[in-house]
């Protein structure tokens, strides 16, 4: 998906923008980049971060990065941040999100204005630099952005660090990503995860709402658009995406992953001898559900970290179970003889976690019930970058679909729905494919109360195929 940093500081921001911009680390895995003002101009800093941490490749660069404003991005999708030059002044760009028409704005943009963009490495064009064509097309910043974001149909919220040094930052006009403000003495910060600004010294000042333009300096910000009405943040935020100590909407993603733990434990009690969360985003589901259920939360496998990437991040999909089953250490003692329960984020594809559970069984496990917090992805997300699955067949979901009625089924909509014998049928097929003693999903009420905002307030496109205005 990725995430952006930016700051306007009334001292040299450098070292802040760098630890600030490597807190979002955990949402993309291709490049990460940054951008300064200085008097002379912008200096930019652009790395691969594939197969190296972004701290590792940018940690040459912390003494050249000396500038009181800036922004940073670690980016899924392109090299960023992109330095313009245009009629509303020269100007440095980043973006988080997904452009899901961009075949159409481009050849909007060459039948009207009749310009070019540049080819990425793995063919098509930046989504960064159609955003900014789109931009160069208002009178001002402020209008070209508000075009952006009419233009664009998925998901698009930006950083625009201009050359008089302040920051425009703008959500996307659904507010399906965050983006929120921060204040300390004499510097005002923007980001994506307010995990952030605890350790730069900085308290959460306000959270944008959807569509909304600010105008950030180092005194504070000046709004420039209002917020619309609706809005609709990506629920899977809080069930994996986000990291524990942010908030979205004022809500903690701990304790809303908590929650969901305890929802889980309370539709289904079992007798067990303890309680797993999968790491690591399994772990905060995990131990709300055995605080709720009064079980022991233990760890029967742990996950080596210092050398090993991000599990999906190669884009073969042998590399990436290899890489996760390198990860996930097994812990005999614990597992031999016993019968418990994980939880685990999601089920996306299903193929490294069926081999996880083997494994279980493998080092003696009598009993492997798992209980997802979240329920089953029957829809492709079109919205945001959420997942790298060629297809909507990769979803284990849509597979167990495909089995019970081949490659058309009819409607969807009873396999999204809790309690129905569609959906029944295809949580079992899914449990038997796992080789799991038992699997239940988390209802989705039970997960929109959970998060605690309105149903029509947060997109669950994903697992009902729901969109605003239904």
């Amino acid at each position: 998906m990725g995430g952006f940093f930016g700051i306007a500081s009334k001292e040299e921001a450098g070292c802040d923008l760098f630890y600030g911009t490597d807190y979002h680390s955990h949402l993309g895995t291709k490049r990460g980049g940054i951008a300064v003002h200085r008097p002379a101009g912008f200096l930019r800093v652009i790395h691969n971060i594939e197969n190296d941490q972004f701290r590792s490749k940018f940690d040459a660069d912390m003494s050249t990065l000396n500038g009181k404003t800036g922004i940073g991005v670690i980016s899924d999708t392109d090299d960023q941040p992109l330095l313009i030059r245009s009629h509303l002044g020269d100007y440095a760009l980043v973006t988080v999100g997904a452009v899901k028409n961009t075949d159409e704005l481009v050849k909007r943009s060459f039948e009207k204005q009749r310009l070019h963009f540049s080819e990425m490495s793995g063919g098509g064009v930046s989504p960064t630099e159609l955003v900014a064509a789109l931009i160069n097309q208002g009178e001002s910043f402020e209008a070209g952005i508000v075009n952006a974001q009419e233009a664009v149909q998925g998901s698009c919220s930006l950083l625009l660090l201009t050359n008089r040094g302040g920051i425009y930052a703008a959500r996307d006009k659904w507010g399906r990503t965050p983006v929120v403000l921060g204040r300390r003495d004499g510097a005002t910060a923007v980001a994506m995860e307010s995990c952030s600004f605890p350790n730069l010294g900085f308290t959460t000042e306000k959270y944008l709402g959807p569509g909304e333009i600010v105008f950030i300096t180092a005194e504070g910000y000046e709004q420039k658009s209002q917020p619309r009405d609706r809005l609709q943040i990506c629920a899977f935020l809080w069930v994996y995406y986000g990291y524990p100590a942010s908030s979205y909407e004022g809500i903690n993603v701990e304790w809303v992953r908590n929650r969901c733990g305890a929802f889980l434990a309370r539709r289904n009690p079992l007798q067990l001898d303890f309680v797993a969360g999968i790491p690591d985003s399994g772990i905060g589901h995990g131990l709300g559900y055995a605080a709720e259920a009064g079980l022991p939360f233990k760890r029967p496998f742990v996950k080596y970290t210092p050398t090993w990437a991000r599990s999906f991040m190669p884009q073969n999909q042998d590399q990436r179970d290899l890489v996760a089953r390198m990860k996930l250490i097994p812990i005999q003692e614990l597992i031999e003889g016993k019968k418990f329960l994980f939880c685990e984020d999601s089920i996306v594809r299903g193929t490294q976690l069926k081999d996880t559970i083997q494994r279980l069984y493998d080092f003696g496990a009598l009993e492997v019930h798992m209980r997802p917090a979240c329920p089953p992805l029957v829809y492709s997300c079109k919205f945001l970058n959420f997942s790298i699955s060629r297809s909507e067949f990769d979803l284990a979901a849509r597979r167990a679909i495909r089995e019970l009625e081949g490659d058309h089924p009819g409607d969807l909509k009873p396999y999204a729905t809790f309690g129905t014998e569609p959906y029944e049928t295809m949580e079992e097929k899914i449990r038997r494919r796992l080789n799991l003693t038992t699997l239940k999903y988390q209802r989705l009420d039970d997960l929109v109360a959970a998060i605690g905002l309105p149903k029509d307030s947060v997109c669950t496109y994903c697992w009902d195929g729901s969109e605003p205005g239904e």
